[in-house]
């Protein structure tokens, strides 16, 4: 008999073809699972499939027939990994798939903030520019890429492709290590209050666990340079997101650009959302591993785990 396998939330796939996964079992798929269904549509699953939906103890321990979950992410802190392995239960994520999409995001987002885009993307759209007497506006200065310092925190996959990237734009790379560990690299390795000082772009790649959490706070905005930009692709719950909001405001650093919050959806709330200057920040909804070519690559990265576990 084929596996009965269920996906909790499959609208974190944007609709993506999810064949190569439906082919390997008895397969069922929802679009959203609230907690409290969790339950019920796992009751007889072997393999259950989930982005985000959280997975506890107390879930595993009702769920007797799971023998394996398969994250459609890199992430893996919304399941409980000593209770699932208490429960025997394999866990198995899905690593590199999102590495150039994440890292051409994290290069798009500085050269943004640099050339104000939005500002001026919406002096055009607004019909200001139509309305203007003058071939050019000026009225927020614009700065290059080339030349300028980019310092990575997390030389992991991702960050070294920041890197290799931020360096063909003609930059000079630092980074800084969250885990300690000291590896041969291409590039310096500097302390984090060093690498801060320095930078004139900081891009965060770093997994998110008890070290790194809150590691981007108020004394740590405070060593960046006036100019500096801020730009985290990681986890929400590394900067703290109301002192980058008063580091904004009060012109400690010129721009920041997030994809991931420490609550998400953000909170009606959150600081960031009532900015002096919004043009400060670039936002966007965790979207940034999210091509459709990183998705299909997902895809298989499940499909693969899956079958693995079916040949053991």
């Amino acid at each position: 008999m084929k596996p009965k396998i269920v996906f909790l939330d499959e609208y974190s796939l944007a609709g993506r073809d999810l064949s190569a996964v439906k082919a390997l079992g008895d397969y069922t798929g929802y679009d959203m699972t609230a907690p409290d269904e969790v339950a019920v549509r796992c009751a007889d699953a072997e393999i259950v499939v989930t982005n985000k939906v959280r997975l506890d103890a107390a879930m595993i321990a009702q769920l007797p027939h799971l023998r394996l979950i398969c994250v459609a992410a890199t992430g893996v802190n919304n399941i409980d990994l000593d209770a699932a392995a208490e429960h025997g239960v394999e866990v198995r994520n899905a690593a590199g798939y999102s590495t150039h999409s994440v890292a051409e995001t994290t290069l798009g987002a500085a050269i943004a903030l640099l050339r104000e885009s939005v500002y001026y993307d919406e002096f055009f759209k607004s019909g200001r520019y139509a309305r203007s007497p003058r071939l050019f506006c000026f009225d927020r200065p614009i700065r290059q890429l080339h030349g300028r310092r980019w310092g990575v925190i997390g030389l992991g996959a991702i960050g070294r492709e920041v890197a290799r990237l931020a360096a063909a734009f003609g930059c000079e790379v630092s980074y800084h290590s969250t885990s300690g560990v000291a590896r041969e690299e291409a590039y310096p390795a500097l302390p984090l209050d060093e690498l801060l000082a320095w930078a004139d772009v900081v891009s965060i790649h770093c997994p998110l666990n008890a070290h790194t959490r809150g590691l981007i706070g108020a004394e740590q905005l405070r060593r960046m340079k006036p100019s500096a930009l801020l730009v985290n692709v990681a986890r929400g719950g590394i900067v703290d997101e109301a002192a980058l909001a008063e580091a904004l405001d009060d012109g400690r650093i010129a721009g920041a650009a997030l994809d991931v919050f420490s609550s998400e959806p953000v909170k009606a709330d959150n600081p960031l959302l009532a900015l002096r200057d919004p043009y400060r920040l670039l936002a966007s909804p965790h979207n940034a591993w999210a091509t459709g070519e990183a998705i299909d690559t997902l895809v298989r990265c499940v499909a693969r785990n899956i079958e693995a576990y079916l040949k053991k």
